[in-house]
């Protein structure tokens, strides 16, 4: 082939050589050119009857283009040569040869690159229509008009017909040589045509090609003292936007950071459009992450951070991770102190990430696994109603002005304002608990404090830690340099309580005057304490008065803080270990955070419609799965975990049933063949009859969950499956006279304030609770009813849907703005993770062998360290512990009095949405961080994180033993009473950490320690 073509070439100079002469002339065998010709056509000959051998289809051979041009140019070669006349014809076609440039150019390998191919391309089919053109006006012009017997032929050089052929394909026509003959003229009116077609065409995309080159491959300029990142991976319009209005509005004051684009592909003309936008800090590099020459482009080892978006819309999952994987290991292998945050589409693949040697946990190196945070968001739904919507609420940024229509949504609305923020603590909370500094920072300074970082403690026989503690107990004291995690509206209200000083502020009553003072020393603990409490009468107890006022009346309430020391009281004797434990169902993996069992057969978990044990299923969840044999896999794991959680007792677990494909399921089932209590019903949520079948009218919530993406799908079709399922379940008419379960929102919930049987007098119906998973944000309009709230912008916005707000759907669009929030702030992220996964962090992740990570748990002190964690719950006002809180007409005096007598940490409402007769399904929505003088409703419920080892004993229920109802434990029956008649009491024979060793006494509602206790646990760092 290549001899062909080479051979072809000089055949095409010969003829430009021979193009001097007149178009027809006599020869002599003294020139060279004649048989030098001769010799590369009788090759061509040979060639040509070796392809026509070869060749399947005799008659298409005939029709190639190869095959048209040797038959027009061999043939007169041997006439030529045979009659002594040198006689041009048609030899001008083997300028067509020229089309098969690029091909030869990749045999030689010359051009690899796919830009150097498609230039090759376009350079080949320009050159080789101006040679044929140009010869094709040399023939005729030299030639004349044949019916005119070469009157009006005229001496025409084959330059001379380039020059005409170039002037004429750019339009310009300068007249000084122009065709006189009409198959010249004819010729040029076709041409003139078919070239502006061509050049409009190709001549852009050459433009296109030097013009890219140039722009996209210089280097980025690394400016001394000017920060940057480096962002790579799934560089598209989208991902690109998204990111930008999630990067900027962390610092959107003065933007310092720099971000330099490392695409694989030219931008389109819209992402050019973004760039220029944000040209002042922005840049774009054509370039992959894969190769170390881009790398050293883009100066990633100056960056401070390479952040690599995933695709969550790929149809092939795995191969979207494993590629983003080999990024990280290219830029480690380049660069091993870049800190790298990468996005991670499915859990099980980002086990390889943390082997990787220069990975660091310490120095910023991140995962966000999309798959592990969005189960855990539904999961965290499905434990207890409106959590889900609750949490998301913390980091959904809404760029909308909205104006609501009812006093509800107002509510709702502000609540969305708030987020979590992080803040050095004032060095004069130093030895104090964590209640008493969360209740300076609620009543002076307006803030809520709902955590601190655990940086340096460490007990003596478990090496377990854990990074941060939801609400500690009040045997947690502070340090210095504690960081604490807030539910606040700006950053600039939280450094409230790094400026806040008992000496300057100890008198302020207004939050806003809280600033840096100017005091040179610090007052004592004591001092502190002095300025801060007031004694009591007999000196036990002390307490401060707060700023709730009354709207109404203008008087002032008194929330009190209580000493520890009051709180804590001697228990006389040893706690004993309960005896009726059973073993088998209280089992808890390696970490101690999820229980465990041993591995089951999928054959013993599959239930049938005709199954009775389907009438066992109460107060259980369901969850509805989309897929096939060769769907990929959702990660169902990270959907069970959060329900396995070891915070919460073997008889508060709820069985799971899955209903789907199972030959999808039985993928799925090696994952989750450890945990207790799953089922897997047979069949498809889109068939009453398997909702019936897994008794879904008595379970405690229906999650369905979105199917895997796939590449035929469009953007609106991609929730078919679950709209269809969501409005099928609606459907169902479940009779009030049906045991309920224990769920709010519905019509006959026993937590509800009102009396549950005058809810039956006027709803003779309930709805199945539902949580609804959404790829696409936008098709909530196709279950949301008129009425909700929407913004100016077009369309509806799934966080202003009343859908939303109920904790009904859920979308992972928003897990976008975790990337930027885990470079501004990865402390946010690992509180994020360990609320909605468990209890899960990277801290624990780097200390757990993951291959035993789900192994049975020997260790006691495991065992107790891990499991004596808060977990999230509803409370009612009048049927929980919430009850003997006096007075709680605000949500400040039961913020305060939860926490100073119980430990308990008040978060949020979950409040009726109207009265129940405009309200016949009681539907209830999420009110996030309340102001403390909103005025409570006593059918509201509190979203509270309540100490592992808290009781909800009703003191004058007890002989009856009668337990406080909360929205996610399981109604009692005469066979559970009797499991479950007894406080939870801690082995005293293993080593226990004392911070978790405090518990509840039903008669006393108190927290005790015991007389063991003699240590306190510090945190931070001094």
């Amino acid at each position: 082939v290549i001899l062909v073509f080479v051979l072809s070439i000089g055949s095409l100079i010969i003829y430009f050589i021979n193009s001097s002469d007149p178009v027809g002339s006599c020869s002599s065998y003294e020139d060279k050119t004649i048989p030098i010709d001769l010799l590369f056509n009788g090759f061509f000959s040979f060639y040509f009857g070796l392809r026509f051998l070869a060749a399947d289809d005799k008659i298409k051979f005939w029709l190639e283009m190869n095959s048209i041009v040797d038959i027009f140019t061999i043939p007169p070669t041997f006439i030529s040569y045979y009659l002594k006349s040198n006689w041009l014809g048609l030899r001008f076609l083997r300028a067509l040869r020229l089309l098969e440039l690029p091909q030869i150019l990749q045999i030689l390998q010359a051009i690899k690159t796919s830009n150097s191919v498609k230039f090759s391309k376009l350079l080949s089919i320009i050159l080789s229509m101006w040679f044929t053109a140009a010869g094709f006006i040399h023939l005729v012009e030299n030639s004349g008009d044949p019916w005119l017997k070469v009157r009006n032929s005229q001496n025409l050089s084959y330059f001379e017909s380039i020059y005409l052929v170039v002037a004429t394909t750019s339009t310009v026509g300068f007249g000084d040589v122009v065709a006189r003959t009409s198959l010249g003229r004819t010729f040029i009116i076709f041409f003139t045509l078919a070239s502006l077609i061509l050049f409009a065409k190709y001549v852009p995309e050459i433009v296109e090609l030097f013009a890219n080159k140039r722009k996209y491959t210089n280097s980025y300029e690394v400016v001394k003292g000017k920060k940057f990142i480096v962002v790579c991976g799934n560089i598209t319009v989208d991902s690109v936007s998204a990111f930008l209005s999630n990067f900027l509005r962390h610092n959107l004051e003065e933007i310092s950071t720099e971000i330099v684009f490392l695409g694989e592909n030219p931008p389109s003309l819209e992402l050019e459009t973004i760039f220029k936008c944000y040209m002042a800090y922005t840049s774009f590099v054509f370039g992959s992450a894969l190769k170390w020459e881009d790398l050293r482009r883009v100066a990633v080892e100056y960056a401070e951070a390479c952040l690599i978006i995933a695709n969550p819309l790929c149809s092939d999952s795995y191969a979207e991770d494993t590629s983003n994987i080999m990024r990280v290991l290219s830029i480690k292998n380049y660069s091993p102190k870049t800190r790298v945050i990468i996005q991670i589409l499915q859990s099980h693949n980002k086990v390889y990430l943390p082997k990787i040697p220069s990975w660091n946990w310490k120095a910023g190196d991140n995962i966000i696994c999309f798959a592990e945070l969005k189960l855990g968001f539904i999961a965290q739904g499905c434990l207890v109603p409106g959590l889900c919507t609750f949490l998301t609420s913390l980091f959904v940024e809404l760029n909308t002005k909205v104006t609501p229509k009812q006093l509800w949504q107002k509510h709702f609305l502000n609540g969305l304002k708030h987020k979590i923020l992080t803040q050095r603590l004032s060095d004069d909370f130093v030895e104090m608990t964590f209640p008493e500094v969360s209740l300076i920072c609620f009543v002076k300074m307006n803030l809520m404090l709902i955590a601190i970082e655990h940086k340096s403690a460490m007990h003596s026989m478990c090496s377990l830690i854990i990074g941060l503690i939801l609400n500690p107990s009040a045997q947690v004291k502070l340090r210095k340099n504690t960081i604490g995690f807030f539910i606040a509206e700006s950053a600039k209200e939280v450094k409230r309580a790094l400026f806040y000083c008992s000496t300057c502020h100890s008198d302020v009553n207004n939050p806003e005057l809280i600033g840096k003072c100017g005091c040179k020393t610090k007052s004592h603990r004591h001092n502190i304490r002095e300025n801060i409490f007031l004694k009591r009468s007999q000196g036990a107890s002390v307490a401060v008065k707060s700023s709730i006022r009354e709207p109404s009346s203008g008087t002032t309430q008194e929330c009190f803080l209580m000493s520890p020391s009051s709180l804590i009281t001697t228990f006389s004797g040893n706690p004993t270990i309960n005896d009726e434990k059973d073993e088998k169902t209280d089992r808890l993996d390696s970490s101690g955070m999820f229980h465990w069992c041993k591995a089951i057969s999928l054959d013993k978990v599959i239930l049938k419609r005709s199954d009775k044990r389907k009438h066992d299923f109460r107060n259980h969840v369901v969850a509805c799965v989309f897929g096939d044999a060769h769907s990929a896999l959702m990660g169902l794991r990270n959907f069970v975990m959060p329900l396995r959680a070891s915070n919460y007792a073997p008889k508060e677990l709820k069985d799971i049933v899955f209903i789907g494909s199972l030959d999808y399921l039985q993928r799925e089932w090696r994952f989750l063949r450890n945990f207790p209590q799953i089922y897997i019903l047979p069949g498809s949520a889109l068939f009453s009859g398997d909702l019936h079948a897994a008794n879904i009218e008595e379970c405690s919530m229906c999650a369905v969950l979105s199917p895997p993406y796939k590449p035929s799908s469009s953007q609106t079709l991609v929730d078919t499956e679950a709209i269809m399922t969501t409005l099928n379940v609606g459907s169902l008419r479940i009779s009030c006279s049906a045991q309920t379960p224990s769920v709010t929102g519905t019509p006959c919930e026993p937590s509800a304030a009102s009396d549950s049987t005058e809810a039956r007098k006027t709803s003779k119906y309930r709805r199945i609770p539902i949580l609804t998973e959404l790829k696409n944000p936008s098709n909530v309009r196709f279950i949301e009813q008129l009425g909700g709230m929407k913004g100016s912008l077009p369309g509806t916005n799934l966080h202003l849907s009343t859908s939303f707000s109920t904790g009904a759907v859920f979308s992972g669009s928003f897990l976008d703005s975790l990337l930027a929030t885990a470079f501004y702030n990865y402390r946010v992220l690992e509180l994020l993770q360990m609320l909605v996964t468990g209890g899960i962090s990277s801290q624990l992740e780097q200390q757990l062998d993951k291959d035993k990570q789900y192994e049975p748990s020997d260790s006691c002190a495991t065992f107790f360290s891990a499991r004596a964690r808060c977990k999230l719950e509803l409370l009612s006002l009048n049927k929980t512990i919430l009850s003997e809180i006096q007075p709680r007409d605000y949500f400040g005096q039961v913020f305060c009095g939860s926490l100073n007598n119980f430990g308990i940490l008040c978060l949020g409402l979950y409040r009726m949405i109207d009265e129940e007769d405009r309200n016949p399904e009681h539907k209830r929505f999420v009110i996030t961080r309340p102001a403390k003088d909103l005025k409570l409703l006593p059918s509201d419920l509190v979203f509270c994180a309540i100490p592992f080892s808290t009781s909800f004993y009703d003191k004058d229920a007890v002989s009856s033993r009668q337990r406080y109802e909360t929205v996610n434990l399981e109604p009692l029956t005469q066979e559970n009473i009797l499991d479950s008649n007894e406080p939870p009491v801690i082995n005293p024979e293993p080593p226990v950490d004392p911070a978790m060793d405090n518990f509840s006494i039903p008669n006393q509602t108190m927290l005790y320690q015991s007389d063991k206790l003699s240590s306190q646990i510090h945190l931070g760092e001094n």
